[in-house]
């Protein structure tokens, strides 16, 4: 009898009324980790709710497992790229390790998650809006760890500023790191000295003194001294730390095509994907355009970058048609990341009210954009692809054969696939499953009736990737054939191949 009072216990209902299966808690943790937002509320889950139990689960995490709990928040930060849900995750890892009277890992844990130099202070903020403002040893260890490593000229030039709750100055005070060497030992003292007004001349700190002397040239010269010598403009803008938001403050206005073009060969990929609106609006040279999209359209750039392919949707739709082109080639050498699926693959993406929630942290992006982007990049490498959209009904879209990812996405929404309404997911794969190889559901698993486990063959293998991250999910996670990621990264395509091959269990990191 006890193994059917298990049952009854992990059987739960989602918010819409569906049956549901209890996660364990390392499943609750990641799926939760790699799809929220801190601080932001979701359709069925207040965002103080969601984030006390992102806190709550990675305690117990910590206690039950702090080896894999480690490794988890280390991959968070680093190959799922979420610097929110690291930065709280390594706080709270440590608070538990500390109360409990655990010696050993916080330090290194808190160390692994920060990666920018900004970062130090933000958990520093976090702690002390949290626990006060009394910081235990292994914290101050592992941030100071990180200050060291972090602080330069050029990530106090971007990343320090007085809009900042805890400036590098502070981080510095409050956790004594010895510097690497003597010019960091420089910076480190005159970081502090302007913080408390009494700073010199930064002697012995080249970049500082570059961007000094920029500074002291009189604002209605600055311009015009970008555009006599573009050649000497880039070389100063480089030494100087410029950044292309620093320069728009140095220049006090906007940047015109003259300023960028100094600037954008100091430029990374990302920052190029994200200011192609503004490059067009600016009107920048055919020569600065050809080397823009030369650089965006390489394919040994792209799979540097790591871009995801919802990455340039955001930038198509903040561009316009005439990056399409280039947008399109870019995605599609970020495809060489998708796995080739043999056989019959039926696709299932939810496209219902509750998936209209952001996916990215400026809003552009909904849950049901990515679960598209996705749905079609998986199409795209797949033999024979079924293409479903869902909510209270379906409808095929039809797959085109070498068809752009981003015109895949543009005839989608042109076409009106994105159906709102309730979560039929049980109804939806009555319909369309045939008896196919597999079935991939991009959702939120809220699904408001019947038993989605049931709804597909036990032989079939059904993967699941919640873009949510609720605490029940629609199948359970210890039956053969039923695989449920979260998220997407530029691991999450893998995970499908990965599972293929056997290694079913494994975690990302």
């Amino acid at each position: 009898m006890s193994k059917f009072n298990l049952l009854t216990r992990l059987r739960r209902r989602t918010y819409e009324g569906g049956l549901a299966y209890k996660r364990d808690t390392r499943t609750e943790l990641f799926l939760l980790a790699i799809s929220n937002l801190v601080g932001e509320a979701t359709f069925y889950e207040l965002a103080q709710d969601r984030d006390n139990r992102y806190a709550a689960l990675v305690r117990a995490a910590t206690l039950a497992d702090p080896e894999w709990t480690a490794r988890l928040l280390a991959w968070l930060r680093g190959s799922a790229n979420l610097r929110s849900a690291a930065l709280v995750g390594a706080a709270e890892f440590a608070k538990a390790r500390l109360d409990n009277g655990l010696p050993g890992q916080s330090r290194q844990v808190l160390d692994s998650v920060l990666r920018r130099a900004d970062e130090p202070g933000e958990l520093l903020g976090y702690w002390t809006a949290r626990y006060g403002r009394t910081i235990p040893k292994p914290v101050k260890r592992g941030i100071a760890d990180a200050a060291r490593r972090l602080y330069d000229e050029r990530s106090a030039l971007k990343w320090d500023s007085a809009g900042r709750d805890y400036r590098f100055a502070d981080v510095l005070e409050l956790t004594h790191p010895a510097p690497l060497d003597e010019r960091q030992g420089l910076l480190f003292r005159r970081l502090i000295d302007e913080r408390h007004g009494r700073a010199g001349e930064p002697d012995g700190l080249p970049v500082l003194q570059a961007r000094q002397a920029l500074t002291a040239l009189p604002v209605e010269t600055r311009r015009a001294r970008l555009a006599a010598d573009p050649a000497q403009a880039v070389a100063d803008l480089r030494e100087a730390g410029m950044t292309w938001e620093a320069l728009a403050g140095w220049l006090q206005g906007p940047l015109d095509p003259a300023a960028w073009s100094a600037v954008i060969p100091s430029m990374g990929y990302m920052a190029l994907l994200r200011n192609l609106r503004n490059f067009d609006q600016a009107g920048i040279s055919d020569r600065d355009a050809a080397g823009i999209g030369a650089k965006l359209a390489d394919p040994a750039q792209v799979a540097r970058s790591k871009q995801l392919p919802l990455r340039f949707l955001s930038a198509y739709r903040a561009a316009g048609e005439r990056c399409s082109g280039v947008l399109d080639t870019a995605l599609g050498h970020s495809l060489a990341a998708v796995p080739r699926l043999s056989g019959r693959t039926l696709v299932l993406i939810d496209t219902s009210y509750s998936m209209t929630d952001s996916f990215s942290r400026d809003g552009t992006l909904k849950r049901w954009d990515a679960a598209v982007v996705f749905g079609l990049a998986l199409a795209a490498r797949a033999a024979r692809p079924t293409v479903v959209s869902y909510s209270s009904e379906s409808q095929e879209f039809a797959v085109r054969p070498d068809e752009p990812v981003l015109r895949g996405v543009r005839r989608w929404q042109e076409e009106g696939y994105f159906l709102g309404q309730g979560t039929d997911t049980v109804g939806a794969l009555e319909r369309h499953y045939r008896g196919h190889d597999r079935v991939v559901l991009l959702t939120d698993e809220q699904h408001g009736q019947g038993d989605v486990n049931s709804a597909v063959p036990a032989r079939v293998p059904l993967y699941t990737w919640n873009l949510a991250g609720y605490a029940t999910g629609h199948t359970p996670v210890s039956q053969p054939n039923r695989h449920t990621f979260g998220g997407l990264s530029d691991r999450s395509f893998d995970l499908l191949t990965l599972v293929e091959r056997g290694e079913r269990g494994d975690w990302p990191f």
